[in-house]
């Protein structure tokens, strides 16, 4: 096989072989090109990491951490320098060698075409031209001979100059046989040429041809192990790198991590010193006793109603310590669990969000053991002194008087009211620190800042703290002269901005953190909260600017918030279009909860679409309709916390079910089901947009409930138009919908027939056999999808009124749902 012997006629096939060559090779250029560039951006971005990392200040101590952290940095260092030197010999080696082909694959292309044009061109002048010129002049010269003859025969006939006719005839005779004796051996020449074309000539070109397309080949080949051993990322540099950066973090070591931190702060062995009663507060009283209750007729009642009240918050406490305890075991255990059945090392990342819970409820135990100890020996005190009282109380013993007359003096008066004023601040502040826990008693370890200034809470403990809600929202609070809220941005996680409503306008201001302060333009505060305090309590204006003062805090709304805290992620559910799913456990009372999780690195709009959810089930209470039971928004990731519907999605239960499983009265049940929580939807002016039974759930009882309002809007008008979106049912989607973006009740009743078609087809995707685009066609044409095997011809009847071309000609879901109820009953 070459080219030689077997495409002697592929001209043109063979400069399109050159031609896609050509282009195949410009391709690669372009990948090497950017492939140089890349990695010089890359090796500049390593470069540029290191020398921006922040350098420590040396620490007191030997940290692991900090010594392996270096050694990573020093490697990806040398890993961006490697790069960059892999990219410099990528430009100066394949990238140029691969141009200087290109241009030689160019230059043998020209070259082919002009030797192959100069072949063909003689060939056809000595084959072709040549002798149709002979042919030409022979045919011409033959007619003269012929005409000479006739005329030399006319003049013999005649008898007059027949010499000067014969001498004309020999001579256009002689003419003709030269002529034809030239064109013999031009025939002979041609058809030599002809063989010697076919056989040497074009066969060698292109065999000359072939050899140059295989030397470039073996360039390219050699270009491209050239380009495969640069660029690789198994070079002896970068794995030597990766291996020291491997080794620097083996040598992380947590257990003797701080060590030499504790070494170097170690506390000194001296002993605190006790509270001991300030004797000097007795220098101006009359014979009190340092460190003894006072029993008389003046402290008697009193006693008594502190021990009762201290008897009684012991008891709280202690019920509420034992509470937070089996809280703490449990979730202990549940983390031992996790961490046996854990298979990654990254995994355990995963479980630190439930071990700061544990953290905390232990922080709460503390406390409360602390406070049951206090309470405890307050009343063993009280108990003591109220036991040795068998007796009535004493009266107080009276005052010592140096004179006479002072007892009778209106003096004695006064200083009777003032020890009396002195013995009620006593009383008072005594039942103050026995009353003081009951701030420390609740159902979460939030309660425990009751107790503490307003600005001294945590930010997640601040009412007028809203977490990470979207922008939208925290502007729809926003409704007067001062209102105010902070909130997490979505667009940057871990930055905060104070949005406030000032001059018919709604202002953000993100909260700037420099030097461990927190500020605006001004003063800056460890906390927000203390931030915040300042410009609320001294009416500051936040920027001289704006000119915005703070007047009301916009309280969030503590029905629907939960704390992460308070949600416990078990078994994972599935995965949807902004997160995971999972199965949770509520710690307030143990009920099993479905947990939607918001990647943290979603775009802030696609964020705002996950709450919106939220925000429209916050409205809605319905047997049909899914329930919301709150959001975690205090951190990043976000939560929305809804019941649990245990049969699952309504398209898996479909499919899963054989044919004799599920009756007709049953699917009729679903269905009236379906109408009735969406008939409740369109009351409201909600439009659901995605109604499908992948979008169901079949909760206990066999109840539906519609759910995923991912894609729902409410509109005052029942009305919504969009310009588009990114994923849309086509199947289930009205026409309308499609051709004009218009969805209204209208639209959701077309998808709830082709919800109807599902349901009674088992769980068949609708239009079977067809693309989106061919059933949007279709439909447009007038297509209805025929009545599913076993369906009533009335349910049917009630798709076909819900496939109406019109939207005003469908029926509403109110209608719906009397019909089909009335269907059932038959």
């Amino acid at each position: 096989m070459g080219f030689g012997r077997d495409l002697r006629n592929s001209h043109e096939g063979l400069l399109k072989l050159q031609d896609w060559e050509l282009k195949l090779l410009e391709t690669v250029k372009r990948f090497m090109t950017l492939r140089v560039k890349s990695d010089k951006e890359y090796a500049a971005l390593l470069l540029s990491m290191t020398q921006q990392t922040e350098k420590q200040e040396a620490a007191d101590y030997v940290s692991t951490v900090s010594k392996s952290w270096s050694q990573v940095i020093r490697q990806t260092e040398a890993l961006g320098r490697v790069m960059r030197g892999h990219a410099d010999d990528l430009n100066s080696g394949p990238l140029h060698r691969l141009a200087t082909l290109i241009r030689d694959k160019q230059q043998v292309k020209k070259s082919y075409q002009s030797l192959h044009q100069q072949l063909e061109s003689h060939n056809h002048k000595v084959t072709r031209t040549d002798l149709d010129k002979l042919k030409a002049t022979y045919r011409q010269l033959s007619r003269d001979a012929n005409n000479a003859k006739d005329k030399y025969r006319e003049a013999l006939m005649k008898g007059r100059e027949a010499e000067r006719a014969r001498e004309r005839y020999d001579k256009a005779t002689m003419k003709l046989h030269n002529l034809h004796n030239q064109y013999v051996l031009a025939v002979c020449g041609a058809r030599t040429q002809q063989d010697e074309h076919r056989r040497h000539a074009a066969p060698a070109l292109l065999d000359a041809l072939q050899r140059m397309q295989e030397d470039m080949t073996l360039a390219l080949k050699s270009i491209l192990e050239e380009y495969c051993e640069i660029s690789s990322l198994l070079t002896e540099e970068i794995v030597k790198v990766h291996q020291e950066i491997s080794a620097a973090v083996e040598q992380i070591d947590p257990l003797a991590e701080y060590q030499h931190f504790i070494d170097a702060y170690r506390s000194p062995e001296t002993q605190e010193a006790s509270v001991e009663f300030d004797a000097s507060l007795l220098d101006e009283t009359d014979n009190l006793p340092a460190n003894e209750i006072l029993w008389n007729t003046l402290t008697a009642d009193n006693l008594q109603a502190m021990l009762s009240s201290a008897s009684e918050e012991l008891s709280l406490t202690q019920q509420n310590l034992r509470t937070k305890e089996a809280m703490a075991d449990d979730l202990d255990t549940k983390i031992q669990t996790s961490q046996q059945n854990t298979e990654r090392k990254s995994d355990c990342v995963l479980l630190l969000s439930q071990k700061l819970s544990v953290l905390e409820l232990h922080h709460a135990v503390q406390s409360l053991r602390g406070s049951e100890a206090r309470l405890a020996s307050q009343k063993a005190l009280l108990d003591d002194k109220m036991a040795a009282a068998a007796s009535p109380p004493p009266p107080p013993p009276p005052p010592a008087l140096p004179y006479e007359d002072d007892a009778r003096s209106v003096g004695s008066t006064d200083k009777t009211k003032e020890r009396s004023s002195r013995f009620d601040t006593l009383r008072h502040s005594l039942a103050g620190m026995i009353r003081s826990p009951k701030a420390m008693l609740g159902s979460s370890t939030s309660q425990f800042f009751d107790v503490i200034p307003t600005s001294e809470r945590p930010l997640a403990e601040q009412e007028w703290y809203h977490g990470a809600i979207p922008r939208t929202e925290a502007q729809e609070l926003l409704r007067q002269q001062g209102d105010f809220l902070v909130r997490e941005s979505h667009g940057k996680p871990g930055e905060y901005v104070l949005s406030v409503f000032s001059d018919e306008q709604r202002r953000h201001f993100i909260i700037q953190y420099a030097d461990s302060q927190y500020r605006f333009e001004g003063t800056g505060f460890s906390t927000i909260p203390q931030l915040i305090e300042h410009h609320f309590s001294t009416k500051q204006v936040i920027t001289k600017k704006s000119a915005v003062v703070l007047l009301n805090p916009v309280i969030k709304d503590k029905k629907w918030i939960l704390n992460h805290e308070d949600v416990v992620l078990g078994e994972l559910l599935g995965k949807g279009n902004f997160g995971e799913v999972f199965i949770g456990t509520l710690q307030r009372d143990k009920t099993p909860v479905a947990v939607k999780t918001c990647k943290e690195d979603l775009p802030p709009e696609l964020k705002i679409r996950f709450l919106s959810e939220a925000r429209i089930l916050k409205q809605y209470d319905h047997p049909n309709i899914v329930k919301l039971i709150g959001v975690c928004t205090q951190r990043q990731p976000i939560y929305i916390v809804m019941e649990l519907v245990p049969g699952g999605d309504f398209l898996s239960f479909l499919r899963k079910k054989k044919k004799d499983e599920l009756k007709t009265k049953q699917l009729v049940r679903f269905s009236v089901d379906a109408a009735a929580g969406m008939a409740y939807l369109e009351s409201k002016n909600c439009i659901h947009r995605d109604l499908a039974a992948r979008n169901c759930l079949v909760g206990e009882g066999s109840v539906l409930k519609i759910s995923d309002f991912g894609m729902s809007r409410q509109e005052d008008d029942g009305i919504y138009s969009s310009s588009g979106l990114k994923q849309i049912p086509i199947k289930w989607t009205a026409p309308e919908a499609l051709n004009y973006g218009r969805y209204s009740s209208d639209s959701d009743v077309w998808s709830y027939g082709i919800l109807l078609w599902e349901t009674f087809s088992l769980g068949v995707c609708p239009y079977p056999g067809m693309t989106n685009q061919q059933a949007r066609e279709q439909v447009e044409k007038g297509y209805r999808m025929s009545c599913p095997q076993s369906c009533p011809d009335d349910v049917y009847k009630v798709m076909q009124r819900c496939w109406q071309y019109n939207p005003e000609e469908r029926p509403k879901f109110s209608d719906l749902q009397h019909d089909l109820a009335s269907i059932k009953k038959k």
